[in-house]
């Protein structure tokens, strides 16, 4: 007997063309990514200092769309100062997460005609919180939004877009459910602003001070992670597809709510250690294109 013939019988090998195999590869390389759902924080992140857009973010932006991927803002902004930003990037993404996470806007609608409505609204009764805020910041301008996107602020700032906002009487700005109020005191740093909050005891409310001294404040419980969260579920996105990007301590939540459940959180280079440590991973900075650089690796 032979030792071919000693050999046992294998399973039959075949051979493809070089072509077929060729259409192979390329069928698999064609083939989608899976979803991810990309939520972008606005200043410090996709926008500079001076307003200007952070380097490369729009063509990275528009790829990842064309990829597949859901790429929507979170932001602490209202819908109006929002919907421009989106604008400027290209998007018109089904979901916006506005006030932090107190506004959830909805698209209706496709192309060009689309328009947004609110999808969900978180209000609370400011009444304690701007009475202890006012006790102890002299000199403080304050504004609170509405449920229907409507702001009243006492004092004018620069920083602030005031178009279509009245103009109040500091009583008044407790007169109804507001969904946020946002205290800005020149002359106190954010070192300041986190030893009051300490000694005044916000706890009725979520908040979140920023890289000056101001104080962005939403009802109990709700931050742009709780949104997010809805957002989440009504696509359909698994939590382990989720990338969170942002600079801010407002950024927190949603970073350690997406690293909690699989996903990735990265922050902005110039973000402070408590932002970096949230993340766990560290980007370029704005200035840098830190978003162009994580969207292009994906």
């Amino acid at each position: 007997m032979s030792d071919e013939a000693a050999l046992p019988d294998t399973g039959a090998v075949e051979s493809a063309p070089k072509q077929e195999a060729a259409d192979v590869v390329a069928d698999l390389a064609a083939a989608p990514v899976a979803r991810m759902l990309i939520a972008l924080d606005i200043d410090g992140t996709v926008l500079l200092e001076d307003d200007t857009l952070s380097p490369g973010v729009v063509e990275a932006v528009a790829d990842a769309h064309a990829a597949g991927h859901e790429v929507m803002l979170a932001t602490g902004r209202s819908w109006d100062s929002t919907h421009t930003i989106m604008e400027r990037l290209g998007i018109r993404p089904e979901y916006a997460v506005c006030s932090n996470g107190a506004i959830v806007m909805r698209r209706v609608g496709e192309g060009d005609a689309a328009e947004y409505e609110r999808a969900h609204v978180e209000t609370f009764d400011p009444t304690e919180v701007l009475t202890l805020l006012g006790e102890h910041l002299a000199g403080a301008h304050f504004l609170v939004e509405l449920p229907d996107g409507s702001r009243l602020f006492t004092d004018y700032l620069d920083d602030w877009n005031l178009q279509g906002a009245n103009k109040v009487t500091f009583d008044q700005l407790s007169d109804q459910p507001v969904c946020r109020v946002v205290v800005v005191a020149p002359e106190q740093t954010d070192k300041d602003f986190l030893e009051l909050v300490e000694r005044i005891g916000l706890s009725q409310v979520s908040y979140a001070i920023g890289w000056t001294a101001w104080l962005d404040i939403a009802p109990q419980g709700v931050d742009k992670s709780t949104a997010l969260e809805l957002v989440r579920g009504w696509l359909g996105i698994a939590p382990e597809r989720v990338l969170v990007m942002g600079d801010g301590r407002n950024d927190i939540e949603m970073m350690q709510w997406a690293v909690r459940n699989g996903g990735r959180a990265i922050a902005m280079h110039q973000g402070p250690p408590e932002v970096h440590a949230a993340a766990g991973e560290v980007g370029l900075s704005v200035t840098e294109g830190g978003v162009a650089a994580v969207l292009r690796a994906l």
